[in-house]
This record gives structure tokens, sequence and C-alpha cells, in this order.
């Protein structure tokens, strides 16, 4: 930046993106102290670089505000999981449902697990037409992101809400004040362990 530039000449960039063509370093210099801005390296590694004039200290006051801005807005994804038997109770079926369908609407992922034990283990099919099932019923949602598959002694799929769905869920977060006041309504409830998503562990809802 200014005397710190090297090169002999500089292609320049006016303050208002305007291209000022190449020009000895001295008089990109002296351009910028005319109108009271700092010549910036864009691209040093051009051949010959590029310079901007521009005011770097508000330049980095609005670049500082726009990151700090994307940060607030950035959507954590979170995988919550539901664990099921394939012979699951047709009661115990639909409050498990229910929380697929809370968990999609407030714009999570959700890992579906299976699990065989015993004689189970040889009907897999119990377990698949299950899944397919569950994702018949909120297809308005979500949509399979991971079809199902055999895992040891599991089964798994994750749901994944629609765009759609999870754009509501960001513009409900963000009326309803952020990430902070959504934690504090989305503690967990009898039974299920909440956590980070995919930039951590896994939230979970055991099955009967």
């Amino acid at each position: 930046m200014n005397e710190q530039i090297r090169a002999r000449e500089v292609r320049l960039v006016g303050p208002e993106g305007e291209q000022v063509g190449i020009v000895p370093l001295e008089r990109a210099l002296q351009l910028a102290a005319d109108v009271d801005l700092d010549l910036v390296e864009v691209a040093p590694m051009a051949r010959p670089p590029v310079c901007k004039l521009m005011d770097f200290g508000k330049f980095k006051y609005e670049s500082a505000l726009k990151a700090r801005e994307a940060r607030r807005n950035q959507q954590q994804t979170v995988i919550k999981e539901m664990k099921l038997r394939p012979k699951i109770d047709p009661h115990d079926y639909e409050t498990k449902k229910g929380h697929v369908v809370r968990f999609l609407k407030a714009g999570d992922k959700v890992k579906v697990t299976i699990m065989f034990r015993g004689r189970e283990q040889s009907r897999p099919e119990l377990g698949y037409r299950l899944l397919r099932r569950l994702e018949s019923e909120i297809s308005e949602l979500g949509y399979v992101e991971a079809a199902p598959k055999q895992d040891g002694r599991n089964m798994i799929m994750v749901l994944a809400p629609h765009r759609a769905t999870k754009a509501a869920a960001v513009a409900a977060t963000t009326t309803r004040g952020g990430p902070r006041e959504r934690a504090a309504e989305g503690a967990p409830e009898a039974g299920e362990t909440a956590a980070a998503g995919e930039t951590g562990t896994t939230a979970e809802t055991s099955g009967p």
C-alpha cells in the first residue's frame, strides 16, 4: 500500500472502478495524494500489478462489518437422529414422526436409524418399508438426502428439509431474535438429547 509498493509502474483503477491505465508508480501516488486516498495493491501478482485508489481505513471497516453480518446470518446445519425399531408400535411411530417433522421444520437434517435385534436382522425389508413410509409421509417438508443403507445391525437414512422449508426456518429464527433464542426454544424434551450438528455431535432421540 502506498510507499510500500515496489513496482515501477502499475495498472491504476480509480475510486469508482474506472480504468485509468498503466502509469508510473510516482504518478499513481501523486494521484492518490491529490484526492486524499490510498494507493492499494489489489492484484500484486499481475504484470504490472493492479492498484486501486481507495480509503483503506473505510474499506477495512466495511469489510469487517460484512464479515460480521455474514457470520450472524449463517445457518448452522444440524443433524438430529431418530431411532426406531422395525416392529414399532403405531402410537410410538406417530410420536417419532412428529419429532422428525419438528426437526425438518426447524431446518435441521434428520438421520433416521432402524435398529435390528436378534432375528430381526434377517428381515431388513421391514426396516426398508418403514423408512419408505416415513419418507412418503414427510415429503412436503423434506426429501431423502442419503438413501436407506444397511450398516451392521442398523439401517440408516438421512432426511433433509426442502429449500423452502429451511428458508422458512431461517426467517422464523430471524424474527424471533436469532440463534440464541432458537437455542432456548430448542431445549431437549423428555427422551431427547440435543447437541451440535454436522460441525459436531448429533442430537438423538432413542427408540422404544
